[in-house]
């Protein structure tokens, strides 16, 4: 009886493992190779869509701003110093290319020199 379970449990694994071996095989067919680069090259489209979406928004956003402070009687300057507060606030940084903790702007915190 031990015998047989021990049989029983080699062919299960082994049939888990000719499923997966052979799973890996399928991707490196032409068929397979040619799925992933189509999958992949969707992916990059969908994220290039995405983003110029984004930039979209931020762009029609910035423009509803700008139509409010003209329609205010805003000086645009000033709307432009604010923007500017309201970054150097949050830590973007400044218009030397600093940020709060003296970081260089899009670059480490530490080690880079200048």
């Amino acid at each position: 009886m031990k015998r047989l379970l021990w049989l029983g449990i080699g062919v299960a694994g082994g049939g888990l493992v000719v499923r997966a071996v052979s799973r890996k095989a399928r991707a490196y067919t032409p068929s397979g190779l040619a799925s992933a680069a189509r999958d992949s090259g969707r992916n990059l489209l969908d994220s290039m869509r995405d983003f110029v979406d984004d930039v979209r928004d931020g762009m029609r956003e910035r423009e509803r701003e700008l139509h409010a402070a003209l329609l205010e009687g805003t000086d645009l300057d000033e709307a432009y110093q604010d923007q500017q507060d309201y970054q150097d606030r949050d830590g973007y940084g400044d218009r030397d290319g600093e940020r709060e903790d003296g970081a260089p702007v899009g670059g480490p915190a530490e080690g880079t020199a200048r």
